[in-house]
């Protein structure tokens, strides 16, 4: 009996740990300096046209490994005020605590709802939402005024009306605009991040969900689109400041896009040689490691090294490279084809290895 006890807890164990495993979040090093912060600033509630309680979008994001979110629910948009009174503070007071216990950073949040141009644009951390509620651009003025961070949510959602226009022009010389969304949901914009080169907004990708959130386990083949935020630390105000400061990438389906300094950081923070295995004077076998959940596709771009190159997230594969003779370290140069320095653009990289 005692034994069929035994056998019995380690089966539950298996089972919680086998569970664990399925709802673990996405896994992005650290780079220099900073720490990776996975965030998602775009989603909606009941309280504009989403379909569920505010405490169950922190639920969701806790599942899916989040660090950061804000609940922004439309201004002007309100489809069940008749369920639900207009109260535009409320799915942040409701949300807080869940969020707090959960351990995840919620920042206060809105979505400012218009036609195209100019569109809508999300206003994070803000003290009071209902002041926003003005004539635009009354009310990126006014969350600037709070000291807010406000960005164009999904500038190509409708493409007969997709462009930069003298709104924008204007939101931009008043530095009222501080970001653009080059990703939102299942939709990548080539013209938003150029234009978050050409003009150093930051860029933000975001999931802009509205029905439950139905995923169970995170892969690099089905995750939210998400924004990673370098932050100094983990508040609010750290994340802020690199908001601020343009230190972000996004993870969009297969790719991850963002500033070509800090997509080089995340690469030389996940990329590793592990075992190297000397084959004579002229070939070595190399294991090379990847420790982010983002699979890398490279083509080569030097002289050393298989001339396609795939590495698995959160694992690794082994290549054979003719040397040089007598060589005591070698460098392999690749172009990382889905990490996106600019559109259709991918990184260039090194791959350091020191030979026995």
């Amino acid at each position: 009996m005692k034994k069929l006890r035994i056998a019995l807890f380690a089966l539950i164990i298996s089972v919680l740990l086998s569970s664990l495993a399925l709802c673990a979040g996405a896994k992005f090093p650290d780079i220099p300096g900073y720490k990776t912060l996975k965030c998602d600033l775009h989603m909606h509630t009941v309280f504009s046209d989403g379909n569920v309680w505010p405490t169950v979008r922190v639920d969701e994001a806790a599942r899916e490994g989040l660090d950061v979110i804000a609940i922004t629910d439309h201004i002007e948009y309100q489809p069940h005020k008749k369920d639900i009174p207009t109260n535009h503070n409320r799915p942040h007071e409701i949300a807080e605590g869940t969020a707090k216990n959960k351990g995840i950073l919620l920042i206060k949040g809105a979505e400012i709802t218009r036609d195209t141009p100019p569109g809508h644009f999300n206003a994070i951390f803000l003290n009071d939402i209902n002041p926003l509620d003005v004539n635009f651009p009354g009310g990126a003025e006014e969350a600037n005024k709070q000291n807010g961070f406000v960005f164009w949510n999904h500038p190509g959602w409708k493409p007969d009306k997709e462009g930069w226009f003298d709104i924008h022009t204007k939101l931009y010389e008043n530095k009222w605009l501080h970001g653009i969304e080059v990703a939102n949901g299942s939709d990548y914009y080539a013209s938003a991040h150029k234009w978050c080169i050409d003009k150093n907004l930051t860029m933000m990708g975001n999931s802009d969900i509205h029905a439950p959130s139905l995923r169970i386990r995170t892969t690099p083949d089905d995750h939210r689109t998400m924004t990673l935020v370098f932050a100094k630390e983990k508040t609010l105000e750290a994340v802020k400041e690199a908001l601020v400061n343009g230190r972000t990438a996004v993870w969009y389906k297969d790719q991850l896009i963002g500033k070509k300094d800090l997509l080089a950081a995340m690469f030389n923070a996940a990329v590793k040689p592990g075992k190297v295995e000397r084959k004579g004077k002229r070939k070595a076998k190399i294991e090379i490691a990847n420790s982010c959940d983002l699979n890398l596709r490279l083509t080569r771009t030097g002289d050393l090294g298989p001339e396609l190159l795939f590495v698995p997230a959160g694992g690794s594969t082994t290549v054979a490279v003719k040397i040089p003779k007598d060589a005591k370290k070698i460098e392999m140069a690749y172009r990382v084809e889905n990490m996106l320095a600019a559109p259709g653009k991918g990184l260039n990289a090194k791959i350091a290895v020191a030979l026995p």
